[in-house]
């Protein structure tokens, strides 16, 4: 029998594609991590190459840990140590984009949901079709089936006709289709204010309670007057 820790741990999975973008996904992690959920992250192969390419930092599954405290330590600019985030102490646990025998593949493993940041196209159709090529896939087919909540956001401009249906499809299936685009009511004055709009709207779509915008109040030019 699996200890009593184990059977109420219900975490958010945090699936992390290849689209341009990784600091939208580290700033929902910081806002769940900040949230006190429990997180499994799957960062696919190709967002590694992302990753490198925007922050210069190599995920390693054998050093994962060290290599997501680096990365979520960072701001949207690149500029390290901008977030004091305690990976260690925080309840994550990460899964190889290979292991389709891993917890989150199965629909009796249980997770709240997922959140997929940043979604490419090549990720949308995955799931759209219910291909399962990698964990990523497979965990998020498993969501939708499973009728938990699936939170997809696409980060890709222009979307074609092909990429647009696969975006209904997923609509159909129940999942929440939430484009990477930021809004300037807010009173943004930095690009990590862009990012935290963003990754508050995910973690809104999911109920998850955050402060990293300034909401709307019904009022013109409000944030200009705070």
């Amino acid at each position: 029998m699996e200890p009593v820790e184990e059977q109420r741990r219900r975490p958010w999975v945090v699936g992390v594609s290849g689209a341009s973008g990784t600091p939208y996904a580290a700033a929902v992690l910081r806002g769940l991590l900040a949230a006190g959920e429990s997180v499994d992250l799957v960062v696919s192969r190709a967002s590694r190459l992302t990753l490198l390419d925007e922050t210069g930092i190599s995920f390693r599954d054998a050093h994962w840990r060290e290599d997501l405290a680096e990365w979520l330590s960072r701001g949207a600019d690149g500029v390290p140590g901008t977030f004091d985030v305690d990976v260690a102490g925080a309840d994550i646990r990460h899964w190889a984009a290979g292991d389709l025998a891993a917890g989150p593949s199965s629909g009796s493993y249980p997770a709240k949901g997922m959140l997929v940041v940043p979604a490419s196209t090549a990720c949308v159709a995955g799931v759209a079709l219910g291909l399962s090529k990698d964990l990523l896939q497979r965990a998020a087919s498993v969501v939708l089936k499973e009728r938990r909540p699936l939170v997809v956001a696409v980060r890709e401009t222009p979307l074609n006709g092909q990429t647009l249906r696969h975006l209904v499809a997923l609509d159909e299936a129940g999942a929440v289709v939430l484009p990477a685009s930021p809004a300037f009511y807010a009173g943004a004055t930095h690009i990590q204010d862009l990012v935290d709009f963003v990754a508050g709207r995910v973690l809104d779509a999911a109920g998850v309670p955050h402060r990293l915008y300034r909401r709307w109040k019904g009022e013109l030019g409000g944030s200009r007057r705070d």
